[in-house]
């Protein structure tokens, strides 16, 4: 392969070589005699520089604008004024796609541009290498869940998007016109994974979207999320716990192994909590909030304010971003849910004051599930596709899903999950 045929990332620029770049001018800088501009790709930017005597490379540079999609062959060779102390020498640069001026919105170092703004503009807005390290944190992130999963003998599956029923709320549901009926868009794939350890798949987990349409316009809320969703035979719900620990702890450290530039860029350090996080569980948990200055009628569940009061407590009594919540009250838990009187052997992971995951123990006997689709005034007929084969001998199970976006924004500090996700999807926006 010839250097012309031959693409080379900022990132693997040395001094010394011939190469050939391509990427988006991201600043322009006319010295006089010395011209040069950055070139911004997927790893990072690299310096291209022109000095007096190489005319047409000097007039090249001049003729660029801002985002304009170039090719620059040349010799790189070390300057201690460069980005990674080395930069281009350029040969030839070709101008492959002008951008428009002026740009929609700002995305240089410091924006001034609202998030409203940036989100109509997300593919330039995408291109601010602050926005680019988030996401390449969550590949990591993701990358380092499901190699934990891979080591524990966990499969990944795909679960279908579409419901013939609604499995919980039925407010909270989006409706799909689906032939000549109506189906719905889903709101967790659990119902199928268990669905899938009742088949014999044992240990597996998916990845993908789920929707719910709640009319919330948080900083922490999308109408459409991604999650993954582990589901495996267990004791207990503690064997959830212990495996999305292991998940967790996995995941940070993938971050901290590969996303050095990135969690710079981004002026972040990660912490990689250690095992066993610290269990509150109810009614204990009324208790504590209630020492806090916050009472909660037992049987109720937890808000938002409690979640951060808790979240505080254990940071201050155990030295930990992570804390699990366990045996929530049953009355406002699904009918699938493992009972235990009161109280449901029900898990949610809390990272830094704000619900990470929820999951827990399931119920796998037939009977008590067709009890609780009673007590919870559910119509029978409706879940048949789902109950009927918890008749034919179903091992005790339970998992968790854990929320991509908002792993991914507590992590990074984040302090609007719109951030974490690519294109977000909230109530009042569905384009680009």
């Amino acid at each position: 392969m010839t250097v012309k045929d031959q693409k080379t990332y900022s990132r693997d620029v040395t001094p010394g070589t011939d190469v050939r770049v391509a990427g988006w001018v991201a600043k322009i800088r006319d010295l006089g005699n010395i011209k040069f501009f950055l070139l911004r790709d997927r790893e990072g930017m690299v310096q291209v520089t022109a000095k007096k005597g190489a005319d047409a490379m000097l007039d090249a540079i001049l003729a660029l604008g801002r985002e304009d999609y170039v090719t620059v062959s040349g010799k790189a060779v070390a300057s201690r004024q460069a980005p990674r102390g080395v930069e281009i020498v350029p040969s030839a640069i070709e101008v492959v796609a002008k951008a428009a001026s002026p740009l929609p919105i700002d995305f240089g170092d410091k924006i001034e541009t609202n998030l409203d703004k940036r989100l109509d503009w997300r593919v330039l807005d995408l291109r601010n290498p602050r926005n680019l390290a988030i996401f390449k944190v969550q590949d990591r992130l993701i990358e380092g869940m499901q190699a934990a999963l891979r080591e524990r003998g966990f499969m990944q599956v795909f679960t279908p998007a579409l419901m013939g029923v609604a499995s919980e709320s039925g407010a909270d549901v989006f409706p799909v016109f689906y032939y000549n009926r109506e189906v719905y868009l889903r709101q967790d794939p659990q119902l199928h994974r268990q669905l899938l350890i009742a088949a014999g798949f044992d240990r597996l987990y998916d990845l993908g979207p789920s929707w719910r349409a709640e009319p919330s316009h948080t900083s922490r809320h999308l109408c459409e999320h991604r999650g993954l969703a582990p589901e495996m035979t267990l004791t207990d719900e503690t064997d959830t716990m212990r495996l999305e620990e292991a998940v967790v702890i996995a995941a940070l450290q993938n971050v901290q192994a590969h996303c050095g530039p990135e969690l710079e860029t981004l002026g972040v350090t990660v912490e990689v909590p250690e095992a066993p996080f610290p269990v509150l569980t109810f009614p204990k948990v009324y208790d504590i909030l209630e020492s806090l200055g916050k009472t909660v009628a037992h049987g109720e569940d937890v808000d938002r304010e409690g979640e951060k009061l808790l979240g505080d407590w254990v940071k201050k009594k155990h030295k930990s971003d992570f804390f699990f919540m366990n045996k929530f009250p049953f009355k406002k838990k699904p009918f699938y849910v493992m009972r235990d009187g009161e109280w449901a052997r029900s898990v949610d992971l809390i990272y830094r004051g704000l619900e990470l995951s929820s999951g827990g123990q399931r119920e796998h006997r037939h009977d008590r599930i067709m009890q609780q689709i009673k007590e919870k005034k559910m119509d029978p007929k409706t879940l048949e596709w789902f109950t009927e084969p918890f008749r034919y001998g179903v091992p005790p199970h339970g998992g968790f899903c854990i929320g991509i976006e908002r792993l991914t924004m507590q992590v990074l500090g984040i302090e609007n999950v719109r951030e974490a996700a690519l294109f977000p999807r909230t109530p009042d926006r569905c384009l680009p």
